[in-house]
């Protein structure tokens, strides 16, 4: 699909540590701070949109995490469904859902694969990238010719594109990355960020449904601490432990990524008896540690407080992996933790989410089992009730996001 030469999936060695240098430099926790701006004015829209379309909360999910990353990425706010940037993420979500199973395609095992027509057997998802291909070149070209006229004029706005591009053309030969590896790192940094943000969202929507004893007690902490008549900011983050403990349960309960990126084992090895050959394609099970029945009580049910320290809660660890492992970890984790932080904080404090009644006048209940597509996973279709908490919050998103698009 052209995403070889991507920090997703580029082998480890020299590239792979100067792509994960570029990012790290750019979203280290501290640095990440600097984006919270951004992230605190997409939170206060999507809740104001939620209240004004609840019936597209599933798009709007996905122009959220859409929305943060492309600004962040090229400099580029998004303000319309029409914007070509919303039609490109488009695109290549449909496409990376239907690129089949991570790591288990016929072509993942058997590459000669790659050079057959996509009607011989097993070489359909061949085809299929041969066919998505030009997708991500657009993922890749359009936003450099937009921030490269920018950078021309002297109108390009702060972004992770345009930092690169300037140091390259300070450093010259220099500088480790050629134009076509930014690009590359700019573009992977939509394709591993955006749909599992808005997918965690959308589990955290189905929790709220399933568990509206849960909503209330997030709530409720929300009100007794930052007040009735204010909006959650950044700092409130450390004065709120049960909304804390929500995030982290959604992330346990039902992960985004339930297998991860799949690794390739670099040389012989042994884990726990079992001999792992090189190149031997490994997937770490994150779903399943994450509702270890020794490690996690009642694993399945969602349950915030488990995080609390006794008496309270069971003092439970927080789950590992959500972010990925070792050298693959994600580099983006401070980004996409501030952006479901804020996000969740701020749809409690506003918006009151509950269960659609049936033409039967009974209320429907979700089917809480998970659907997984490529390397993501999402929930079924589920309709919800959602409106203001107050007609005081609805104004309070409606002031912020009049003077913050000022």
């Amino acid at each position: 699909m052209g995403l070889h030469d991507s920090l997703l999936v580029v082998g480890y060695g020299n590239d792979h540590r100067m792509y994960r240098k570029m990012l790290q430099q750019y979203f280290s926790k501290e640095k990440s701070r600097a984006h919270r701006p951004i992230l605190l004015r997409e939170a206060r829209l999507l809740a104001e949109n939620i209240l004004l379309n609840p019936q597209r909360r599933g798009d709007l999910l996905i122009r959220y995490s859409t929305a943060i990353i492309i600004e962040i990425a090229y400099g580029h706010q998004i303000i319309s469904d029409d914007d070509p940037y919303v039609k490109i993420a488009e695109d290549i979500c449909i496409a990376t859902a239907n690129s089949g199973p991570p790591g288990g395609t016929p072509v993942d095992m058997f590459p000669i694969l790659r050079h057959f027509p996509a009607w011989f057997p097993g070489a359909y998802y061949a085809g299929y990238a041969r066919k998505t291909w030009h997708l991500v070149r657009r993922l890749y070209d359009y936003p450099l010719a937009c921030v490269a006229e920018e950078m021309a004029k002297g109108e390009a706005k702060p972004s992770f594109l345009a930092h690169q591009l300037e140091a390259l053309q300070r450093e010259g030969a220099k500088f480790p990355a050629s134009i076509e590896k930014i690009q590359a790192t700019a573009g992977g940094l939509y394709i591993a960020g955006a749909e599992t943000t808005s997918s965690t969202l959308s589990f955290f929507f189905l929790a709220m449904v399933l568990n509206p004893d849960c909503q209330i007690r997030a709530q409720k902490e929300i009100d007794d601490v930052i007040g009735l008549d204010q909006l959650p900011e950044f700092q409130d983050r450390e004065r709120l432990p049960y909304v804390e403990c929500l995030l982290q349960e959604t992330l346990r309960w039902n992960h985004a990524a339930p297998t991860g990126v799949p690794h390739r084992s670099l040389g012989d090895d042994v884990y726990n008896g079992m001999f792992i050959p090189k190149g031997s394609i490994v997937i770490a099970n994150t779903r399943g540690m994450t509702l270890e029945d020794s490690v996690y009580e009642d694993a399945t049910v969602f349950e915030p407080a488990r995080f609390l320290p006794r008496p309270v809660g069971r003092g439970e660890p927080y789950p590992i992996g959500p972010f990925g492992f070792g050298r693959r970890a994600c580099p983006g984790r401070y980004l996409a933790d501030n952006s479901l932080w804020i996000a969740i904080a701020t749809i409690l404090s506003t918006v009151h989410i509950s269960r659609e009644i049936g033409q039967d006048g009974k209320e429907i209940i979700p089917d809480a089992t998970p659907i997984t597509t490529g390397i993501t996973s999402h929930p079924r279709p589920f309709p919800c009730r959602l409106k203001a908490r107050t007609e005081v919050k609805r104004l309070l998103l409606k002031q912020a996001n009049t003077t913050g698009n000022e």
